[in-house]
């Protein structure tokens, strides 16, 4: 019956002996024997009977007055009795009286209690820990309790008796602090527990196991296959065995605001750990974290917050799991009450009869903290907060403590309650009795501001249920607390827990959620987000808050020596000189809430709605963005179906990828490939300044046209109308930077390092004009709805069309561009025109643009620049969205998640673009943007908030990708192919494809397969 739970909040629970407990009351039961457990703790003696009809007794130590051995004196005509410990208290408490789960009995008033323990010789250390020593000196050598401190050389700082008589906090826990690892240092761990005789240790070092409320000292010791705690005190086991192969994930914790913590998952529930250890000094913690990660598959110990969110904006996360990730990313763990894990409050309807799921008044608004739902109770909060000095906060208690989850949990978690509360449950108009109720003192309370804990959203209802059949008292209504009272529209509590649960995965709530998130784990989390948001809670509720060099500082000065302890309080408490008052804070911040870590810094993005359409739109139209065509045959298509279907077509044999021909076509590096629609011929650009056309059929290139020392016989000035001399390259001066095709696949454009623009004609087989474009090498192109965009290192983006041509026609575009090219005159002719194309904008950069790429809808643009810094802009009013420097080199590549066209035939829709007659409907997607840098770095960053969703550590420097928006295709320096999973930031597949670094990577959908077209690259430097 004992448990740890009988122990005050911070006690330790040393020993434990076999014994008698001897009755020495006046009643009949006097010298009666009751045989059972004595147990030695910091701050207390208990006494666990054998025999569940008596009770357990516990003696506080602070309330004793006298310990003592009593010993008969040798009688040789008289049988000689053992030795007892003999106990005198002036307060007595009696738990688990008649073996019922209940409150506390506390009996006062001076009683003699006497302990004889089976094993005799065990009585004089017994009485040696508890002695309460009076004076600084050793005993004189005829003292006669000489026998029973005879190990005095540490006990006249060591008792726990005494301890427990210090008047000051802070005395009593560096006392019993002391006595702990006096402890520890005596013993270690027993190499007889190892599962196997070929073992071999690597580290062992002091720990404790974390349980809720409760901590228990021992050892840990990891060897090249396990990992062992052994309890101090040998319980609940003699020692705890965990198989290293076994760990599928371990994270590090903040405990008590440091960083000590270490959780052991050997499953993939998010929500129960095998073990929770905290270390007394973070090289400890940091040692074994680092060699147990070694045993976990590819190494990969703890996916971030960012992985997470790439995956839950995917749809491959539930809200649940996600927001459990979270908890577990920001240190919360059900085995610390003081920070278990956050879920919010979802629902705001318990008194309907039905739960309408899309109506949105069903819902509670996720954008505000609970304080802030109800005007008027906020009104008189900002009242408050204004008129407080600093440092200011707008509520007094947290939305998460120890006091909150048992609330929740007291049916399921009794002892756990009476612990916290000193052996009593709260008042019985006070506790969880009813949802409704619960939520409207949330709503209307001025101290109540408490969210939900995981079971509200889990299979288990019993922490709703009366199933042990607790007392929990009698309402000033009358009526008992017994099950909790559920809403009209739960029928029971299984069908609550099911409603509650698809109430967190609607589609209201993930359009949603992401608020929440913000005010939580997020950037409205602290600071000025925060006080905007009403979210400022008491400072020490928040890591860090107090400044923790002041201590140090000040005793610096002084000269005098630094106590070892201040190293083991947490960082706020360390600014504050009285011992008595940094236990008193460190006791409100553990019972009272912490602020879970700050995840996020930035807006947390938006989850893709779970049906969504999208279409092309164009230029000319004036109908708002949000204008849909009529609705198409795949409308009941949810996003996961088409997102999964486009996956599957194009992306399922990606990984056996296998060269089927290497052909050497140029003499230097390639820098651009084009592919036809129908795949049947490939152009290539390269820095030998060529563009040659590769044939499938053939499988041998058919053309190839020269680029260098060409006479410009007429040329179309686009954008730039300067007549100057070009400034060529020193090196490479003419080389071709990259090709697109146009029109129909009749034409190719291909752009220049000597700032120029190149169009060549398929059908005539010969170069059809020149555009001189920019100040600098021009480094890529894009073509989308009659528009060209041009990337150059002249630190620029720019768009332009040309003139006179209807923006709906695209292929007139460049037929008009073809007939204008070849009725130009030559350069020499004054009736030269120069203004073909219209320069619609000019987008700049604070450095060279390296790279360009497009959303297929042509609605976004991303560019890549020289600096690592990624550009996203509005392809529409060409306003900057968001600029990230997440780089620390040039940026190489950089594209937008994909769109699956899903297309079928339909009337026209004005304003749209829809060739062909046929409609086409993009899947949900360029919400990420994937970009690959100089720094061997590839990461994915959120379009609509600029922040990095993940990011994957290379080997090698990658050059070039495709991706379907969450594996990765891409190539490097070695000239292998890599498949790489970002959502576990994995390599799943190396295919070997060139004896030099892969420059261009080209995949193209047709036919329901996937075409990847390779070019050989020379080893020489690009760029």
């Amino acid at each position: 019956r004992f448990s740890l739970l009988l122990l005050d909040l911070e006690e330790y629970y040393f020993e434990q002996h076999t014994a008698h407990r001897i009755s020495s009351s006046s009643r009949k039961d006097k010298g009666r024997k009751v045989r059972g457990s004595l147990k030695i703790c910091s701050r207390s003696i208990i006494f666990d009977p054998d025999d569940f009809k008596e009770p357990i007794l516990k003696i506080p130590l602070r309330d004793c007055s006298r310990i003592e051995l009593v010993e008969e004196e040798n009688n040789p005509f008289a049988e000689r009795r053992p030795p007892a410990v003999c106990v005198l208290s002036a307060q007595v408490i009696f738990i688990k009286e008649g073996n019922i789960i209940g409150p506390y009995r506390n009996e006062r008033g001076s009683q003699k209690w006497t302990f004889q323990l089976e094993v005799y010789s065990k009585t004089e250390d017994v009485v040696q820990t508890l002695l309460q020593v009076t004076d600084g000196g050793p005993p004189a050598p005829g003292d006669s309790n000489a026998a029973s401190l005879r190990l005095y050389g540490l006990m006249a700082v060591l008792q726990l008796h005494r301890a427990s008589c210090l008047e000051k906090l802070g005395d009593q826990a560096a006392m019993i602090a002391a006595n702990l690892q006096s402890r520890l240092a005596r013993t270690s761990f027993d190499k007889n527990c190892f599962q196997s005789v070929c073992e071999r240790p690597h580290l062992e070092c002091a720990a404790e196991m974390v349980l809720p409320l409760v901590c228990n000292p021992g050892h840990v010791c990891i060897t090249d296959e396990s990992l062992y705690f052994q309890p101090l005190n040998g319980y609940p086991e003699q020692v705890i065995h965990i198989k290293l192969h076994a760990v599928r994930r371990i994270y590090k914790r903040r405990h008590g605001l440091r960083p000590l913590g270490l959780e052991v998952f050997c499953t993939e529930n998010d929500f129960c750990s095998d073990i929770y250890l905290k270390f007394y000094s973070p090289a400890d913690r940091d040692e074994v974290y680092g060699y147990t990660a070694t045993f976990l598959e590819n190494h990969v110990t703890e996916h971030t917050a960012e992985s997470y969110m790439l995956q839950w904006q995917r749809g491959l996360l539930s809200n649940y799991q996600y927001l459990l990730h979270l908890n577990n990313l920001a240190d919360r763990s059900c085995n610390d009450l003081s920070q278990y894990p956050v879920l919010p409050w979802i629902i705001a309807d318990y008194s309907s009869g039905q739960l309408d799921m899309t109506n949105p008044a069903t819902f509670r608004d996720l954008s505000k903290p609970v304080g802030a739902l109800n005007p008027e109770r906020l009104d008189r909060l900002l009242s408050r907060y204004t008129a407080m000095p600093e440092p200011r906060f707008m509520y007094g208690s947290h939305y998460s403590s120890p006091g909150y989850v048992l609330f929740y949990l007291v049916r399921v978690a009794p002892e756990h309650m009476l612990c916290l509360q000193n052996g009593r449950y709260d008042h019985p108009d006070r506790m969880f009795s009813s949802i409704s109720e619960t939520w409207k003192n949330c709503l209307e309370g001025a101290t109540d501001f408490k969210e939900l804990i995981p079971e509200f959203f889990g299979d288990d209802s019993s922490f709703l249920e009366n199933k042990l059949r607790l007392d929990l008292g009698r309402k000033q209504s009358g009526s008992f607390v017994g099950d909790v009272v559920l809403p009209p529209w739960a029928s029971d509590f299984g069908d609550f827990l099911q409603k509650h649960r698809s109430a967190l995965e609607s589609q209201l709530v993930s359009e949603n959620l992401h608020q929440w998130i913000d005010l939580v784990f997020g950037y409205k989390q602290r600071g000025s987000h925060a006080v905007a948001a009403h979210n400022v809670f008491h400072p020490l509720t928040y890591e860090g808050s107090v400044d923790c060099e002041r201590y140090r500082e000040s005793i610096a000065h002084s000269g005098e020596t630094l106590s070892p302890m201040f190293d083991r309080l947490p960082a706020p408490l360390r600014s504050i000189e009285d011992p008595d008052q940094r236990i008193a804070m460190l006791t409100q911040i553990l019972e009272f809430g912490q602020t879970p870590r700050q995840l996020f810094s930035s807006p947390h993005p938006q989850r893709m709605a779970p049906r969504f359409l999208a279409m092309t739109r164009s230029p000319s139209s004036g109908s708002a963005a949000s204008e849909l065509c009529p609705a198409s045959p795949c409308g009941d298509s949810s996003f996961e179906d088409l997102t999964e279907e486009s996956r599957r077509l194009g992306w399922a044999n990606m990984g056996n990828l296998e060269p089927v021909h290497r052909h050497r076509v140029h003499k230097e590096a390639v820098t651009g490939i084009a592919v036809t629609r129908d795949g049947s011929a490939v152009f290539s650009t390269s820095q030998d300044s060529t563009l040659k056309m590769f044939s499938r059929e053939m499988k041998d290139f058919q053309r190839s046209m020269s680029f260098s020392n060409m006479v410009h016989g007429c040329s179309l000035s686009l954008f730039c109308l300067s007549s100057s001399p070009l400034t060529l390259s020193e090196r490479h001066p003419q080389a071709l930077s990259s090709c697109l095709m146009l029109a129909e696949d009749e034409t190719v454009a291909c752009s220049s390092w000597d700032n120029n623009i190149y169009f060549y004609s398929v059908p005539y087989g010969r170069r059809l004009d020149t555009l001189m474009g920019h100040d600098d090498a021009v480094s890529q192109m894009c073509w989308c709805e009659e528009r060209l965009y041009s990337a150059s290192w002249d630190s620029t983006v720019k768009v332009g069309r040309a003139e006179g041509v209807r923006q709906t026609e695209t292929r007139a575009v460049v037929d008009v561009l073809v007939r204008q090219v070849w009725r130009c005159p030559s350069m020499n002719s004054s009736s030269h025109r120069r203004s073909q194309f219209e320069l619609l904008a000019e987008l700049e950069h604070d450095s060279g643009v390296n790279t360009l790429s497009l959303t297929a809808a042509g609605t976004l643009l991303v560019s890549g620049c020289k600096d690592g810094t990624v550009s996203i802009w509005d392809a529409d009013s060409y306003a900057s969205l968001q600029q990230v420097h997440c780089h620390d080199g040039t940026v190489h590549h950089a594209a937008f998640s994909p769109g699956t066209a899903l297309c079928w035939l339909q009337p026209s829709c004005p304003g749209w673009v829809c060739p062909h007659r046929q409609i086409c409907f993009p899947t949900p997607d360029s919400r990420h943007v994937l970009s690959a840098a100089a720094d061997s770095c590839m990461k994915v960053t959120d379009v609509q908030t600029g922040m990095v969703m993940s990011s994957v550590k290379a080997e090698e420097e990658q050059r070039c990708f495709c991706w379907d928006g969450s594996s990765v295709l891409c190539g490097g320096q070695s000239g292998d192919l890599l498949l790489w999973d970002l959502l576990s930031n994995t390599i799943t597949r190396r295919i070997p494809a060139h004896s030099g670094r892969t420059q261009l990577l080209v995949a193209q959908v047709w036919a329901q397969a996937l075409t990847s077209v390779w070019m050989q690259v020379l080893s020489r430097p690009f760029g």
